[in-house]
């Protein structure tokens, strides 16, 4: 599984798009579909999840099952952040950053010893395990979540509006994209691929692999804590489902569809998936159904994801 870069055309395409994204709340609020701002931003902070999961498992390779947890935890701190007077982003969503980070640090450093199924069963393991513990946390809600006593303000400006924390979310993946598009041509990307490829060559040239597989598998859980954060303060609610396996399938699905390995395949994938689900979801309760019918096209006719026509291989 290889590493891909968008291909040159794309550059101007995404300044494009990110221009009409800037615009969507103004045009929304004209149309009178405010409720459609707060879908947007949902949409927004899902593809800086899946995009977090696509540096672990495109990236460098490492098939996680308990991204979740780190998902869950930036909720839960952004919550307990609130609940502690921190109400300025700036200082919140780093702290939230740093506590998922923190806690990918210590499973990372426990799970990359494994490899294989083991792997992803001893992930899986670790985020059931967080599950269990925030459900069982009465100070923090236990099964009913830790709710927020309102939105966080940003650098003294509020983000109570849909529109506010939109364009929040809007900056947070823009600059992650920005990031990760430049650590994939850096030393450090260009090494965790090459051990991705070909982890005992690298061994056997002196690279210490198991240190930057743990850098990279904390820094997708870091940025998968921002996801949770901005999460929170859009839900108004730190609940333990974030934490749930079937949280980490969602960002996994949304992967798959959008592209393994693909600088925008978690965006596509979320865009792609949470379309779906509220198209499908007014007119059945089996949108799973339309669902299953576009994974089957995926895997039968774009294999490497909706991303993989418009991409171009990283040499």
């Amino acid at each position: 599984m290889a590493f891909y870069r968008p291909a040159t055309y794309q550059r101007p395409l995404a300044i494009t798009l990110l221009i009409a994204l800037f615009a969507l709340p103004t045009a929304l609020t004209a149309g009178g579909q405010e409720f459609y701002i707060s879908f947007a931003s949902r949409v927004l902070i899902f593809a800086l999840a899946a995009t977090s999961l696509n540096l672990v498992l495109g990236f460098g390779g490492m098939f996680s099952l308990g991204h979740a947890a780190f998902f869950g935890a930036g909720a839960y701190a952004a919550a307990i952040c609130m609940s502690s007077g921190i109400t300025d982003a700036l200082l919140a969503l780093p702290l939230a950053m740093a506590a998922a980070g923190l806690l990918a640090l210590i499973i990372g450093a426990l799970s990359l010893r494994t490899r294989g199924v083991y792997f992803i069963m001893i992930t899986l393991a670790f985020a059931q395990m967080a599950y269990y513990l925030f459900i069982s946390a009465r100070s923090w809600g236990g099964d009913d979540g830790l709710p927020l006593a309102g939105r966080m303000t940003l650098g003294g400006l509020s983000l109570g509006s849909d529109s506010a924390l939109y364009y929040a979310a809007l900056a947070c993946l823009a600059l992650v994209i920005a990031f990760l598009g430049r650590l994939a041509e850096a030393r450090f990307g260009r090494v965790i691929q090459a051990i991705r490829e070909n982890e005992t060559r690298m061994e056997a040239l002196g690279y210490p692999v198991f240190r930057y597989r743990l850098i990279c598998f904390a820094l997708g859980g870091a940025l998968a804590g921002l996801a949770g954060a901005l999460l929170a303060n859009l839900t108004g609610l730190a609940s333990p489902n974030l934490l749930q396996w079937m949280q980490s399938g969602t960002l996994l699905v949304m992967v798959i569809i959008g592209g393994v390995g693909y600088l925008y395949g978690g965006v596509v994938g979320a865009v792609v998936l949470l379309s779906l689900e509220e198209g499908l979801s007014g007119l059945t309760v089996h949108w799973h159904i339309g669902l299953g019918v576009l994974l089957l096209g995926i895997v039968l006719f774009a294999p490497r994801g909706v991303a993989a026509l418009f991409g171009k291989r990283h040499d």
